[in-house]
């Protein structure tokens, strides 16, 4: 499904990325699915830690990685947050697997890209590139604390579906 371009911006900082991220959920409601791209330390998991501050859930939101899927309660009577790092699935059938809540949560899956088939009709997907920390991170050359240095991102967000249709 072709999406329609939403939003394309610089962020500087992991600051701006959080605050990025508390945006965007002053947007999303239970049954909002969120997708994130990008290569490792691009930024996923400090935008979806705005998202759940924004949504006002508990925390600490941190990734998933080993446990796959976590959620996050309101402490405001809303939706949940659901964190879902995807890296390790290799299919939407797996993706279904995990039983997500998705008509009632927020949900964010990092790494998702290509995995929404027959999951949802409508979802946001944001793009985050990070050109020198993916070339370096890529060539093996960055250490930990490079993949969490202050440097531009390039973020693109894409609405797909009929949740997020243009109303012009």
């Amino acid at each position: 499904m072709t999406g329609r371009v939403v939003e394309e911006l610089a962020v500087a900082t992991g600051d701006d990325m959080h605050e990025l991220g508390i945006r965007l959920a002053g947007m999303l409601r239970g049954g909002d699915l969120v997708v994130l791209s990008g290569p490792l330390g691009a930024g996923k998991t400090t935008l979806t830690r705005g998202i759940g501050d924004g949504l006002g859930v508990r925390g600490p939101v941190t990734s998933p990685t080993f446990v796959l899927a976590r959620t996050h309660p309101s402490l405001q009577g809303g939706a949940p947050l659901v964190h879902v790092d995807a890296y390790r699935l290799s299919s939407a059938v797996e993706l279904d697997d995990l039983d997500i809540d998705y008509a009632h949560s927020v949900v964010v899956v990092e790494w998702g890209s290509g995995m929404l088939d027959g999951v949802a009709d409508s979802w946001l997907e944001v793009d985050i590139v990070r050109p020198t920390g993916a070339d370096a991170s890529a060539a093996g050359a960055a250490d930990e604390d490079d993949l969490d240095a202050d440097e531009p991102r390039l973020v693109t967000i894409t609405a797909h579906g009929p949740r997020w249709s243009d109303p012009a």
